[in-house]
């Protein structure tokens, strides 16, 4: 297949949904108040997703040189290395135990780069990129989120047992459909994951963002020693997989590949609904930096206390060079200001943006 250009960047790219502003203010009072709930229950605020961390890493992202122009923008634009600091977590809004399947979710908060910024009012002069162990979202618009919401909370708040048995329930249903030849939708992937260790998985940003002058979708692949841990069971238990990553980080460290996949079809990979997969076949990943995580004492007490109650990531608290689009992040923005503020203020503890790793405990 004859390689395709990518398209540029044009704000015209996104659309408005229908009563998309009232949509986001109920789905963030609800998640509001849910994570309110939550922080009641426990007498301590937690993120209203991705609520358990299981490690706090510290390493350097290596943009590559020799970049092809298409890819060379934004803060990829010219070869260097930036500190960068990385949350591992599980995606649901409380702390539940890793004997429950849950989607697995790595964010990135790279230090000191420069351009204009989208949320100044956030201060600092970083660049978070948010991801999770699967490329596509069961709610890929705003209004099919508010539809899917309540279900997902449903499933979040029932007994253990009862959310293995609708995770097992998924995997079967997915692979009826893998069988006869179908493609199980988001919803069913990420109710049927299982408990691989999350150090082997791929992660995707999902939605997608500006690119410099283009649009793409970001992924982080695992390299060399984590690699091998792709598809490797971890026992389950309460907290199970977040002792598998520190035992990893006791031992080595760890090699990513971040890499683009340029929108080349603006119709085919669509901006507003990030539940269609970007086609790899229109246009593949394309690696444009190395992350490397020496071995390191991952989940230490001071840093699980910093990257758990001070730090915060937003897909907003960036550049505008990789401003994030479509309505999925356009909801984002409100819900994850609403949920830093309200887990900040119950908490009494102020947002750290950090200027160096220096800020980051070991």
């Amino acid at each position: 297949m004859t390689a395709r250009s990518p398209i540029e960047y044009h704000p015209d790219l996104e659309a408005l949904q229908p009563d998309e502003a009232a949509l986001t203010d109920e789905i963030v009072g609800h998640m509001a108040a849910t994570q309110a709930a939550n922080a009641d229950r426990h007498r301590h605020a937690h993120r209203d997703a991705h609520a358990k961390s299981h490690a706090i890493i510290k390493g350097c992202m290596t943009v590559h040189g020799d970049l092809p122009a298409e890819l060379a923008q934004g803060i990829f634009a010219v070869p260097r290395d930036y500190p960068v600091v990385a949350r591992l977590s599980s995606a649901p809004g409380d702390i539940h135990s890793d004997a429950v399947p849950a989607p697995r979710g790595f964010a990135i908060k790279v230090i000191g780069v420069a351009g204009e910024r989208l949320s100044p009012e956030l201060g600092g002069a970083n660049q978070d990129f948010l991801m999770v162990n699967f490329p596509t979202l069961a709610f890929g618009t705003v209004a099919k989120y508010r539809t899917l919401l309540g279900l997902l909370e449903r499933n979040a708040e029932a007994p253990e047992a009862v959310q293995r048995l609708v995770a097992a329930t998924a995997r079967g249903v997915k692979g009826a459909v893998e069988t006869l030849g179908g493609t199980p939708n988001a919803t069913l992937e990420g109710l049927a994951r299982d408990h691989a260790h999350m150090l082997g998985e791929t992660f995707h940003s999902q939605a997608a963002i500006r690119f410099g002058g283009h649009v793409a979708k970001l992924s982080l692949a695992p390299l060399g020693a984590v690699a091998a841990l792709t598809g490797r069971p971890v026992e389950p238990g309460f907290s199970t997989m977040r002792d598998a990553v520190v035992a990893h980080f006791a031992r080595e460290g760890a090699r990513y590949e971040l890499r683009a996949q340029l929108c080349v079809d603006a119709a085919a990979m669509p901006v507003e609904d990030a539940a269609i997969l970007w086609d790899p076949a229109l246009s593949p990943h394309r690696a444009i930096a190395t992350l490397t995580f020496p071995a390191q004492a991952a989940y230490s007490p001071a840093r699980q206390v910093h990257g758990d109650d001070h730090l915060a990531f937003n897909p907003w608290n960036g550049v505008a060079a990789h401003r994030p689009l479509g309505g999925i992040m356009r909801i984002r923005k409100a819900a994850y200001e609403s949920s830093a503020e309200q887990r900040h203020r119950l908490n009494a503890l102020p947002r750290r943006e950090p200027i160096s790793l220096d800020d980051i405990p070991d």
